[in-house]
């Protein structure tokens, strides 16, 4: 098992702990879960921003790195959860990942001038 699995593994138990399973569920109770899930992920951002000094004007602010790192793994708890309500495995996202980062080095190399709607539909 690699780490990626791994975590996977432990999010599945952490959720089913808190009393949400991501197996099975309706498409009411996936809608619900996957607003949940993104509106946590939301609220992590904003504590990852409040870890840097972002506020230009005001001279008190210090960059909490700690704190940065902590909120980075709580935004991929959520992350993780998002997936699996969608039915996504570890193995769904690194393959998914490799091909997303093949057509983004290809929009780089392209000068990426104009969006191509359907370039990941393939995925």
């Amino acid at each position: 098992m690699d780490k990626l699995d791994k975590i996977f593994e432990m999010q599945t138990a952490l959720n089913e702990k808190i009393g949400v399973s991501s197996v099975n569920l309706d498409e009411t109770d996936r809608i619900k879960w996957l607003l949940n899930y993104s509106r946590a992920l939301q609220q992590e951002t904003a504590e990852l921003v409040d870890s840097v000094p972002w506020k230009w004007w005001a001279k008190y602010q210090k960059f909490d790195e700690q704190n940065a790192r902590v909120e980075v793994v709580d935004m991929f708890h959520f992350l993780i959860s998002i997936a699996q309500v969608l039915g996504m495995s570890a193995g769904d996202i690194y393959e998914i990942y490799c091909k997303k980062n093949l057509i983004n080095h290809r929009r780089q190399e392209s000068g990426y001038v104009a969006k191509d709607k359907d370039d990941s539909r393939g995925i």
